[in-house]
């Protein structure tokens, strides 16, 4: 659950500054770095997201770049500044990866050729060629592709700690030693094939990683890259230049001509027409703009030139903070992350143990140094948790990766196992289960009262005016010129039309709870408005219980308005709610053993989303709203609620069948090594393979999202 978090007002002005860490390999690295940052003087927190490589640190201002970079590398780990850009990522190490895993399965497909003649029964003078020959191609490969390994554990070594890339890099070393030993011998076996195709199948399961991250990341990237690179601004005395989109400032009047995609958000001073925001929300259908009219990068303007004033720039824009949210679904302390911390913080010291244990066993039993030397490399390669680490992050990126190309971004990972688990879903209305956006019937207004109503409605920054101006520019309608037009604050617009007085106002007598009353000198029209039900919403909830999840609704509107909606949905419903009512209803659920997830929108909402044992916003939801839900959907649909759940409990059985296999192949295979019943090569391959299938069954997650979506 969200617990509250206590603010001094007092404590120093704290940033933030993101690292990339490419240096981190497992979960025992997650913990290293967010348990000693926080010790340093001046930090208050670090958080890492596995997924990307990045650390988040929260820190006094007065902390310098260098110094924190300085804190980072004193724990063994190389770390640069993350670029401004809140997507970008380091491809050099992913392609320093593809590089090393190239040359290595080039170097293991030739050895594995030697070593069948070897394996055929090759004797004397030819078994020794092939073993040299082995040894000839083998040698430069692994130093080259054992580099991402050896470089690791080396910088861990230098700072006095361990990670899960030195018994993987000691195994390796000791099978090539050995089988050089073998060979310059006479001996009759040799590991190079082991060694190498230990590096070639550990290189298959981080490339892989790295090629699930940059998917991950990949449908907000293209998002960003269609934003405007460019924009016309126009300076005081009428003229115009071209400025790039980071050189853009708030408060700047740019010209958006026809065709051309915003580069910034702003409001739109001058103009009116449509967008296409299809990019942000999802929906094809055009959205009027009109004076006073926001607009964010991004949306390409379809008709007349638009004269916009800056409001929000670069890594401030709307598409910019959705890019960040993305950017920080990654790892974070659920249970089952808590989980690998604990088993790896044990890993090196146990691993180290065992093969020592294994080496002196055999020795004592009287096996001789060669064949216990040759156990001990065994029990350090199959022991390699590279199938715990990848339990958990593997299954977070991949099903965080299926719900974004679906319209929801999870902030948090551990918001997965929390979702996982609700069983009640406490639904907003308006602007939830509803689009928030009041729609007119214009069914009783003739062409000329069209025009007068958009003239008057587009002046006011009222919902209803606003709804009104949308509805009819959509239909094409051309405004009436309005001379002294004013606005009186809760009654409505008025203004003269051709001599004659006009208004929009609030109706005098009205059984109708969302209502304009439009005024042409002595004749009028009411002109009812409707917020209507998103589109899926009696579906969404359908799939919530099928999923045995209870639905209610709990709003802050009156029961007027409330109640057409829960008998439409056949819910129970709450009216008449403050947020106060809402975190007393969160409360007494969890007093019940209820862990609910709360659906909302407006800064009303804010408390019971932080209090929520999971929550989820909309994208058009307020700042408030969005900070404190674990969750963001974008677009119309309700549906990436009941795909979410769906998705997360997927997830989670996905982590849990990870962790099953990790430690039953660990108690199947490590008896057998010790026992002398597995070869390096043996080893090599088993503990590939075990990486391989976790990965592999955490891919399946990808699929989850398309039934429910279908």
């Amino acid at each position: 659950m969200n617990a509250p978090v206590a603010i001094d007002i007092n404590a120093p002005d704290l940033i933030d500054t993101r690292f990339t860490v490419p240096g981190m390999r497992c979960a025992g690295c997650i913990a290293k770095i967010e348990r000693e940052l926080p010790r340093r003087d001046g930090i208050e927190s670090a958080r890492v997201n596995f997924s990307a490589k990045r650390v988040a640190i929260r820190h006094d201002a007065g902390l310098t770049q260098d110094e924190l970079g300085e804190a980072i590398e004193s724990l063994g780990f190389s770390a640069h500044l993350a670029a401004t850009d809140p997507l970008a990522q380091d491809n050099g190490e992913a392609t320093k990866l593809l590089r090393a895993l190239a040359v290595s399965g080039f170097g293991m497909m030739n050895i594995m050729l030697l070593s069948v003649s070897v394996w055929a029964g090759a004797s004397g003078a030819t078994r020794e060629l092939f073993h040299w020959l082995s040894a000839i191609i083998a040698l430069p490969v692994i130093a080259y592709a054992g580099m991402p390994f050896f470089s690791s554990a080396l910088m861990a070594l230098r700072y006095g700690r361990t990670n899960m890339d030195v018994p993987i890099s000691i195994g390796v070393l000791l099978a090539t030693a050995l089988s050089l030993y073998e060979t310059a011998t006479g001996g009759s076996h040799a590991y190079f094939e082991s060694a190498v195709m230990l590096l070639f199948f550990l290189l298959c399961g981080r490339a892989l990683d790295a090629t699930m991250r940059t998917r991950t990341r990949a449908g907000i990237g293209a998002l960003l890259g269609r934003m405007g690179r460019t924009a016309s601004v126009l300076e005081a005395d009428g003229s115009t230049s071209r400025l790039a989109a980071d050189d853009l400032e708030p408060g700047m009047l740019i010209l958006v001509a026809a065709g051309e995609a915003l580069a910034a958000d702003g409001v739109v001073e001058e103009g009116q027409g449509a967008v296409d925001n299809a990019m942000l929300t999802g929906e094809s259908a055009p959205e009027a703009v009109s004076p006073g009219t926001a607009v964010h990068a991004g949306a390409i303007n379809l008709h007349g030139p638009l004269r916009v004033r800056l409001t929000a720039v670069a890594s401030n824009t709307v598409l910019a903070e959705i890019a960040r949210l993305m950017d920080e679904a990654g790892q974070s302390q659920s249970q089952y992350v808590r989980i690998a911390d604990r088993a790896s913080r044990l890993y090196a010291p146990a691993v180290h143990s065992l093969a020592a244990i294994a080496f002196v066993g055999w020795m004592i039993a009287g096996a001789g140094w060669h064949q216990s030397l040759v156990i001990a490399i065994a029990v350090l390669i199959i022991t390699c948790p590279c199938a715990i680490g990848l339990a958990v992050p593997a299954a977070q990126v991949v099903a965080s990766g299926a719900l974004v190309k679906r319209g929801l971004l999870v902030k948090d990972g551990s918001a997965l196992e929390r979702l996982a688990e609700v069983d009640i879903a406490l639904f907003d209305k308006t602007g939830t289960l509803t689009m928030g956006t009041p729609q007119p019937d214009l069914a009783g207004l003739d062409d000329v009262a069209r025009s007068i109503a958009l003239g008057l409605a587009q002046s006011s920054r009222h919902p209803l005016s606003k709804g009104l101006a949308n509805a009819l520019l959509t239909k094409g309608v051309v405004p009436e010129p309005i001379d002294s037009l004013r606005e009186n604050a809760g009654h409505g617009l008025t203004g003269i039309w051709q001599g004659i007085e006009v208004a929009l106002e609030r109706p005098q007598d009205t059984t109708q709870e969302l209502a304009s009353n439009l005024r042409i000198g002595e004749q009028s029209w009411i002109i009812p408005f409707a917020d209507h039900l998103r589109d899926d919403a009696k579906a969404t909830l359908n799939h919530l219980t099928d999923m045995d999840l209870e639905s209610r609704m709990l709003s802050g509107d009156r029961l007027q308005s409330v109640a057409p909606v829960a008998r439409e949905l056949g819910i129970f419903a709450q009216s008449d709610a403050n947020p106060k009512d809402k975190l007393d209803m969160l409360q007494a659920l969890a007093a019940q053993g209820r862990k609910p997830l709360m659906i909302g929108d407006g800064i009303n909402d804010g408390p019971a989303l932080a209090a929520a044992h999971a929550s989820i916003a909309p994208g058009t939801a307020s700042d408030v709203s969005q900070q404190a839900a674990d969750a963001v959907f974008i677009g119309d649909k309700l549906l990436p609620v009941a795909l979410a759940i769906k998705v997360a409990r997927k997830a989670m059985a996905v982590v849990r069948q990870n962790f099953a296999f990790a430690i039953g192949y660990n108690v199947l295979v490590v008896p057998l090594a010790l026992l002398g019943m597995v070869t390096p090569l043996i080893a090599a391959v088993a503990m590939s393979v075990s990486s391989m299938i976790v990965v592999l069954n955490s891919l399946r997650l990808a699929r989850a999202a398309k039934v429910i979506a279908a």
